[in-house]
């Protein structure tokens, strides 16, 4: 017996109708079915019929995770998001290299910690966590890392410092944060 892969997530909503938008049209996904208190949905309807679940909470329900990541195609996809986030005032955390992705950490309305990711060509052990600047072009961004890994890649590597300039950036920049 063996686990194939992950299959869904639950999770309870205070405002049930603002965290089913925020996931159906912020986030992308499909609703592929609903009631009046559960919203099931998928980023590939055809294959999955639900990889999230919002239900409404009732009196004492809460969600408590560490975090909830959402897997993307491309670079393209994150830098897209992070443009996305800033129009619409979504509460950035952080954009981060860990080697071996790119990740963009983020709130949802109800204040779960979030991740957009994408798996770069590159293996780095783990911790290893580096601000990206995601307003750079693709080019530069994956050169950047490469580099960084070439370095850091085997032992891993933490710039905290580099976290701290970039929040400082996306004040300026006008982002939530």
């Amino acid at each position: 017996m063996a686990v194939r892969k992950l299959g869904h997530v639950g999770i309870f909503a205070q405002d049930f109708e603002k965290m089913r938008n925020f996931y159906s049209n912020t986030i992308g996904l499909t609703v592929t079915d609903e009631t009046p208190t559960a919203a099931f949905m998928s980023s590939r309807p055809e294959e999955e019929h639900h990889e999230l679940l919002v239900a409404k909470a009732g009196d004492g329900q809460r969600t408590h995770m560490q975090q909830l990541s959402f897997n993307c195609q491309s670079l393209a996809d994150i830098r897209g998001y992070y443009q996305k986030f800033k129009t619409q005032g979504v509460r950035v955390a952080r954009a981060v290299s860990h080697g071996n992705a790119v990740g963009l950490y983020f709130y949802d309305p109800e204040g779960n910690y979030c991740e957009l990711y994408w798996t770069t060509p590159f293996k780095a052990r783990q911790p290893y966590g580096v601000a990206v600047d995601l307003t750079q072009p693709e080019n530069e961004i994956l050169r950047v890392i490469e580099a960084d890994v070439k370095i850091h890649g085997a032992t891993g590597h933490r710039d905290p410092e580099s976290f701290v300039r970039q929040r400082e950036q996306f004040i300026q920049d006008g982002m939530q944060v």
